[in-house]
């Protein structure tokens, strides 16, 4: 889905909800130069870290966060931001809202969430396309570039 859309040894790339880290080590092995982990649960967070230290990753940075509490202290901007949230979270639409009001998107850059049908983005503001597989979406939202 990505392949042909991005420069991956161009990126800084944020994976919330990082889970065991896949989306992240899938971005390393295509070259992303830096990436962020936010995951909360404990055992989680000390497995990707051991994972980002056997498989050698060197540019990620792991952090043991709330997602949102993330959010609303990051005053970064990257060019590729990933979330796959827990399918129960029950706040999820805040996510492209909350992405957005920080501004944590340069310019151009991508944000894909991972969802349920439940949920429908399509009336969102920098909503760009969806694509389904069986019965996930992945929404795919870009920043408007500056002129």
């Amino acid at each position: 889905m990505l392949q042909h859309q991005l420069d991956f040894e161009e990126l800084k790339t944020l994976d919330l909800f990082g889970g065991t880290g896949s989306i992240s080590y899938e971005l390393a092995s295509r070259g992303v130069p830096d990436l962020t982990i936010v995951e909360k649960d404990p055992k989680m967070f000390e497995f990707i870290k051991k994972t980002v230290a056997e498989f050698k990753i060197e540019n990620c940075k792991v952090v043991r966060a709330e997602v949102f509490q993330f959010i609303s202290n990051c005053n970064e901007k990257f060019d590729f931001i990933f979330a796959g949230p827990p399918y129960a979270l029950t706040t999820i639409d805040e996510l492209p809202r909350q992405i957005f009001q920080k501004q944590l998107l340069s310019p151009g850059a991508w944000f894909v969430l991972e969802h349920t049908p439940r949920n429908d983005y399509k009336n969102f503001p920098f909503y760009h396309s969806e694509k389904k597989y069986g019965t996930t979406i992945f929404t795919v939202f870009i920043n408007k570039v500056d002129d």
